[in-house]
């Protein structure tokens, strides 16, 4: 073998080409593809969501996967990894998105698991009302039980309560009270689809709506792949923007709203946790 100087110079690496590890394991091959995401993840824990995984992960979260959850490292999770699990693609859309926030301190490492579609239809209340807020709807107090017991299924114990800020007084039509809840299976609000509010009211110069939320960024997994957002059917997100509109995903890649008897989409988030 000459020297690594004598062979040709290339310029840029194809996935499946590859390289030559040495270690405590031995000498091994691996792709290109695999090293640029393991190089990456090696930075630290926490980039491992800023990393895009798309894998497969299996038909259930495996004993290492759980360690590597419960340890905060995330050891070979990234997210865009997923599990399909009763028919169900189960996606991580963060990590740590929840950590140290709460009125109670929520200190679990986590992950942030939503569904690639929908599991069902549901209105948010049974008239074009939003009296009560997001806390108040039929959706909350009915609408996502199913929801619940579909995250349970797939993930039993590792399903994680911990502490959200939720509208639960709606004055017209701006949110205007608001309280700390115990949380497992929630709908998404737009800042953590979006980014951003949208349609969620704003501060009029005398009138500052209730928006205290712990959802204050937008999940990786939507800044890292938007097309996951858009899936061509409309989908229900929690926050008010009138006294009788709830916000939405549209059917067309669009932020959008829906009065609050229409049906819509049920993709809701979950916390898990080993």
């Amino acid at each position: 073998m000459g020297k690594l100087t004598d062979y040709s110079a290339a310029s840029r690496f194809d996935s499946g080409d590859i390289l030559i590890k040495d270690g405590t394991n031995g000498t091994k091959k691996i792709t290109a593809q695999n090293a640029a995401r393991e190089f990456a993840g090696l930075v630290s824990s926490q980039n491992h969501r800023n990393i895009w995984g798309g894998r497969n992960l299996g038909s259930s979260v495996s004993a290492e996967q759980r360690a590597a959850i419960k340890d905060g490292t995330f050891d070979n999770l990234f997210v865009g990894d997923y599990w399909v699990i009763n028919g169900v693609t189960w996606r991580i859309w963060d990590m740590d998105y929840f950590y140290r926030c709460g009125d109670t301190d929520f200190t679990t490492h986590h992950l942030v698991v939503v569904p690639d579609s929908s599991l069902y239809s549901h209105v948010m209340n049974d008239t074009n009302i939003t009296e009560g807020g997001y806390v108040g709807s039929k959706m909350y107090t009915e609408g996502l039980e199913q929801a619940k017991t579909a995250f349970k299924s797939a993930f039993g114990d590792m399903v994680l309560t911990h502490r959200e800020y939720f509208t639960n007084a709606v004055t017209n039509g701006h949110p205007s009270a608001g309280a700390w809840f115990d949380s497992e299976v929630e709908l998404m609000n737009e800042i953590m689809v979006y980014g951003c509010h949208v349609y969620a009211p704003m501060s009029d110069g005398s009138t500052i709506p209730n928006k205290y939320t712990v959802g204050k960024q937008q999940f990786a997994a939507a800044m890292l792949n938007p097309s996951i957002v858009n899936k061509r059917y409309t989908y229900w997100l929690r926050d008010v923007v009138s006294s009788a509109s709830f916000a939405g995903v549209g059917p067309y890649g669009n932020a959008y709203y829906y009065n609050a008897s229409s049906s819509g989409g049920v993709r809701p988030y979950s916390v898990i946790g080993g």
